[in-house]
């Protein structure tokens, strides 16, 4: 296998010689831990309770069938399932972006269902959404502008409908240090930055936001190894500052790495809550396709 980082061939090693472990090294050009450490959670109060959750999907058929689920500040809380089982028009419901047909869904205990999304970011909700193209990004924007997004009509970036480029650049420069957002200069185009670049844009985006509650749909999909090491560890120190985290992911071994709790979804409906100490793929898959574990493995 060859290595190439930054467009030329760094080295060349044999498979049979080689771990996971040292091509990530040569890929990223430092040593990099497949395992986050992280100390064991403190879960707190309850962020986001839903109940007896019902969504279509949009054919008008149930995708999400009376599902409940509780986030509590100071927890990862993964949700593990087979692409197509209700996950997206989940959080779609959550941040206002789909019909709610029936059940409930609060945030610190006032319900949130039927409004609008973007009074539902501001009763501080951050949403990492699992399409950074379609739904994150204004690809053609300059990343300052897309950094931006979610806070551009308020002071100090902009007054009374005029917007303070100055103050947008300068605050997109800062965030782009501090998230180690790599890019010629914060005036490129977000189309320009590679795909785990645009990534932590959006990360640093909603993060700097400071929410109580942070969703985040497929975190690292597509990215290089380096960039899901970084991630991985953002989302735990969000954890750790007393924030409730919701984390959507196909990838096991990402769920089994940040989750403190992992709830399975299968048809719509969640199949099994687990913990990622005692637990392990094989009965995510079992969980997954609708089977169950017994009483004493599931809803930790």
């Amino acid at each position: 296998v060859t290595v190439i980082r930054r467009g030329k061939s760094i080295e060349t090693v044999e498979i049979a010689g080689a771990t996971n472990a040292d091509l990530a090294e040569m890929m990223v050009g430092r040593s990099v831990s497949f395992k986050t450490e992280k100390q064991a959670s403190q879960p707190k109060e309850v962020v986001l309770s839903i109940k007896d959750l019902v969504v279509n999907e949009n054919r008008g058929v149930p995708a999400v069938k009376n599902l409940s689920l509780d986030v509590r500040a100071g927890e990862i809380v993964g949700i593990a399932g087979i692409d197509g089982n209700g996950q997206s028009e989940l959080i779609q419901a959550i941040t206002g972006l789909r019909k709610v047909e029936s059940g409930s869904i609060e945030l610190k205990g006032d319900s949130i269902v039927g409004l609008h999304p973007r009074h539902i970011t501001e009763l501080s909700v951050g949403h990492v959404p699992e399409d950074r193209h379609r739904d994150g990004l204004i690809l053609e924007m300059m990343i300052s502008e897309n950094i931006a997004l979610q806070t551009y009509y308020k002071e100090p970036h902009s007054k009374n409908g005029i917007l303070n480029y100055s103050n947008i650049t300068s605050y997109a420069k800062k965030l782009m240090e501090e998230f180690d957002v790599r890019a010629a200069s914060e005036f490129v185009p977000a189309a320009a930055l590679s795909g785990g670049n645009q990534q932590k844009a959006i990360i640093a985006r909603e993060i700097d936001r400071d929410p109580d509650l942070l969703i985040v749909s497929q975190p690292t999909r597509g990215l290089d190894v380096g960039a899901i090491e970084y991630i991985h560890k953002r989302l735990i120190e969000e954890r750790d500052n007393g924030k409730a985290v919701l984390v959507v992911s196909f990838e096991l071994d990402e769920i089994l790495n940040v989750s403190d709790r992992i709830a399975v979804i299968h048809d719509g409906k969640i199949q099994g809550i687990v913990s990622p100490e005692t637990t392990n793929k094989q009965e995510l898959g079992v969980l997954m396709a609708g089977g169950n574990l017994g009483k004493e493995k599931s809803d930790v």
